[in-house]
This record gives C-alpha cells, sequence and structure tokens, in this order.
C-alpha cells in the first residue's frame, strides 16, 4: 500500500533491525537490552519531566524548591542505604548462572533484599533521631517533609535490589519500568488527587504524594519478581556467602556513595546555601539537561552483565571491545540529543513557569560536562564488574572531593552559574581519572574514538577480581 520508494527505504530498515530483534548471540542480547532500556529511559524522560512540570505548576517555585531540595535527599539516601547489594546482585548472578549455583542465586537474591530493608530502616530510625534532637536548627519548612522522607528509606532501597535482581537477569522492562514509568505517574496522580481533595499545594502534600507512590510501587515489583524468580528457579536449598558478598559490596557501596554524592551535591549545596527559589531554578535546569544522562543509562543496563559474562568467561579480548564499543553507544547519542535538549532549553524551562527561563544558560554549562563523562563510557561499570571497587571509591573520592571544593568555591561567588560550572567541572575531572584508570588496569584506552588495543599477558592478569 506504501508507495515504492518508502516501501524499499522501509524494507532496508526492517532488514537491518531484523537481526538485532532476533538474534540469539550475547552481542544481540546486549544490543537489545541496550534498546530496550534506552527507550523506557525516552518515555520515563517524558513522564518524569512532565510530572516535574505539573509539579512545580501545581505548588509554586518556593514550595517545589522545598521538595526537590528533600525528595533529592531521600533517593540519595535510599540508595545508599542497601549498601552495594543492587550491584553485588549483577556482579554474582552472572558467575553463578555459569556454573549452574542455584543454591547461591536463591541466598544472593533473598539476601539483598532482607539485608536492604533492615539496613535502610535503621538508618531511617537514625535519620528521625537526629531530626527530633535537631529539628530546631532546620528551617521550619523543610522538618515535616523530612520526616515523611525517611518513612520512604526502606522502599527506595528494596526496589534498588529488585532492579539489580532484574538486570542481572536481562529483565530491562521489569528492571526500570517500576522505578522510571510506574512511580512518577503515581506520584503524578496522587498528587492531582490530593489537590483535588482539598489538601493544601505545597510540598508536604508532594512529598505525601511521593510516599504512597514509592510504597506502591515497590511493593508491586516485590510481588512480581518474585513471581518470576519462582518461575525460574525451583525451590530449594539456600546457600549464603554473605562475607564474600559484603566483601564486594562495602566496596561498591562506597563507590556509588560518592558516585551520588557526585550526581546530586550541587543541588544539595544550592539547597544550602540559597533559597528554595534557587533550588526550583536550578533543579529545573540540570533536569532538562539529564534528559542526555538515559543514554549512558541504557549503556550500562547492557553493558554491565556483558563486562561480568566476559570475566567468567575469562575472555580479555572480548572486554576490550565490548568497553570501547559501549563508549561509542554512550558519546554519538549524546552529543545529538544534548543538542537538541540544548536547542530547544528556553521552550522547555518555560514550561515549569515564566521564572523558571533563568536556567536556560546553565544548561550549556552543565552539556559539557555531561559529555566528558560520556565520552569514556561505562569506565566505572568495567573497573566494578573487573573487581577493582577499592579503586573506583577512591577514585570517585577524589571526585568528589574536586566537586565539594568546586561547589563551595564557586556557589557562593557566582550563585547558580557557580553551580553549574562546579558539576561540569567535577564531571570532567570524573572523566579524566577514570580514563586513566582504565588505561593502567587493561591497557587501553577507553574512549569514543579509540580502538580496542591489544593487552598483554601482565595487563590481563590485572583484570581477575
Amino acid at each position: 500500500m506504501l508507495p515504492p520508494a518508502l516501501r524499499y527505504r522501509l524494507s532496508l530498515v526492517a532488514r537491518g533491525l531484523t537481526p538485532l530483534l532476533a538474534g540469539a548471540d550475547q552481542r544481540r542480547s546486549a544490543q537489545r537490552v541496550a534498546l530496550i532500556a534506552f527507550l523506557i529511559r525516552v518515555v520515563s524522560a517524558a513522564i518524569a519531566f512532565l510530572s516535574q512540570i505539573v509539579l512545580a505548576r501545581f505548588v509554586g517555585e518556593f514550595e517545589y524548591g522545598i521538595f526537590i531540595f528533600v525528595w533529592v535527599l531521600v533517593v540519595l539516601f535510599g540508595n545508599l542505604s542497601c549498601l552495594g547489594f543492587h550491584a553485588t546482585v549483577i556482579r554474582f548472578l552472572p558467575e553463578y548462572h555459569t556454573t549452574a549455583a542455584l543454591a547461591n542465586i536463591r541466598g544472593l537474591t533473598t539476601t539483598a533484599r532482607v539485608f536492604a530493608m533492615i539496613s535502610a530502616t535503621m538508618l531511617a530510625a537514625a535519620g528521625m533521631t537526629g531530626l527530633w534532637a535537631f529539628g530546631s536548627a532546620i528551617e521550619s519548612y523543610y522538618v515535616i517533609p523530612l520526616y515523611i522522607g525517611l518513612f520512604t528509606l526502606p522502599m527506595i532501597a528494596l526496589g534498588d535490589v529488585l532492579d539489580g535482581t532484574a538486570r542481572a537477569h536481562s529483565w530491562p522492562v521489569a528492571a526500570m519500568s517500576p522505578t522510571y514509568l510506574v512511580r512518577p505517574m503515581l506520584i503524578l496522580g496522587f498528587m492531582i488527587i490530593a489537590v483535588r481533595a482539598g489538601l493544601p499545594r505545597d510540598a508536604t502534600t508532594a512529598m505525601g504524594a511521593a510516599l504512597a507512590a514509592t510504597y506502591v510501587t515497590t511493593f508491586g515489583q516485590f510481588l512480581a519478581m518474585a513471581w518470576r524468580l519462582h518461575r525460574h528457579y525451583t525451590r530449594g536449598p539456600m546457600k549464603i556467602e554473605l562475607g564474600r558478598w559484603l566483601r564486594v559490596s562495602v566496596p561498591i557501596f562506597l563507590v556509588d556513595g560518592f558516585g551520588f554524592l557526585l550526581t546530586n551535591s550541587d543541588v544539595v549545596i544550592v539547597g544550602l546555601y540559597l533559597k528554595p527559589d534557587d533550588v526550583a531554578v536550578y533543579f529545573a535546569a540540570a533536569k532538562t539537561m539529564a534528559l542526555v544522562h538515559f543514554v549512558m543509562f541504557a549503556v550500562k543496563a547492557a553493558a554491565g552483565p556483558r563486562f561480568a559474562a566476559a570475566m567468567a568467561a575469562g575472555d580479555r579480548r572480548q572486554l576490550a571491545e565490548i568497553a570501547v564499543e559501549s563508549a561509542r553507544w554512550c558519546f554519538w547519542p549524546s552529543l545529538v540529543i544534548g543538542g537538541c535538549v540544548l536547542a530547544a532549553g528556553n521552550m522547555l524551562l518555560s514550561l515549569f513557569g515564566p521564572a523558571f527561563t533563568s536556567g536556560a544558560p546553565l544548561m550549556a554549562i552543565l552539556l559539557t560536562g555531561i559529555l566528558a563523562k560520556a565520552f569514556v563510557g561505562p569506565a566505572e561499570t568495567l573497573l566494578t564488574m573487573a573487581g577493582r571497587q577499592k579503586l573506583c571509591a577512591v577514585l570517585y573520592a577524589a571526585a568528589l572531593g574536586a566537586n565539594i571544593a568546586l561547589n563551595l568555591t564557586l556557589i557562593p561567588a557566582f550563585g547558580l552559574t557557580g553551580a553549574a560550572a562546579a558539576t561540569a567541572g567535577a564531571m570532567f575531572v570524573e572523566a579524566a581519572i577514570l580514563h586513566f584508570a582504565v588505561r593502567r588496569i587493561f591497557g587501553f584506552s577507553l574512549l569514543a574514538v579509540a580502538a580496542a588495543a591489544g593487552m598483554n599477558n601482565n595487563e590481563n592478569e590485572a583484570i581477575e577480581p
């Protein structure tokens, strides 16, 4: 029914996609995972962007700034409270699959969930105690939203572990849909219901909506994953290697901690130094520019299990090829998407409200840092899957130190422009030290324009965990 020219072009595209959609080899499978993750992030970016616009319109700049400051803290500490077990699952499950160690798989998936819930609950209890004791030293408009946020921590941690379990099985839809699709829509839906029910349009109501959405999402994800794991594995004994897992999870916890702080410290420090209105403008600019980040996220989702499988198989040549290929997948799409977002930046920010367009110049500064990080690809994932968690922790500590120093220096002097410049500068530092670490350990340059160079025997030995 189509014109011949269009039919011909579409047939070429279809023939090109057929190997990707139907191929059974490891590379095609990883590409499918990356494609699915990319599509989910595209949809989730649109949903998250829309939900943030609606929230900003509902509550105004000041209350929106309060909500963002508290929600960033909640997500940050919720992610950290599982102590790295979400990545430990990704690290060990491919190895256990290779050796058909079903007892280890049962033990790991169960222990990770229980451990995350206990550690997050303890952190929430400590936070409530500290807030009760020192709440008078905090601005009054932050107190109640912080209490609500602390009740959310256990579900954030459990959701992260379930996410890691699904990623380790290469189930991208089950891994990313709850956090990146379902939860943002529920937050928006609960907020609309609350406003129509007559509740105040403020940060407390928004945090209540976020609390309800997180519990509903995580509980549903838990039931779905429990059912799927039950179908995937037969019932049987569990083997728990807690000491071995902790030796991996604690360094990963440090790496993730430094990484999360590196990503979110700008918003936190802006909240400490400036008013909630400024937090709202800066977050809107950063959130809009963060549309580029989902490219890196999608590539990591596919690269992590591939790195772990190459380690388990001892295929060092394939490891180099996967790493360089992943860097290309990160950088070039990020460059194209980043340019498009930057061109439409003023219009996108105006959707939050007239005052938010003042954040447009910040987006160009932030993009330079994002591209620098994308240029070296998922380097930290490669180091982590290769058993170099302690090195990653040291590298991220150095990058975090640079980030905090730049933020503390530039924000008081230059305000929001200083925050954007500090964030971009920290990303350049992070990219540089990760590149040199990969080159020194593995013997090849992990750059988007590099080729997978040969590695000598001594360098190859260094990648073993």
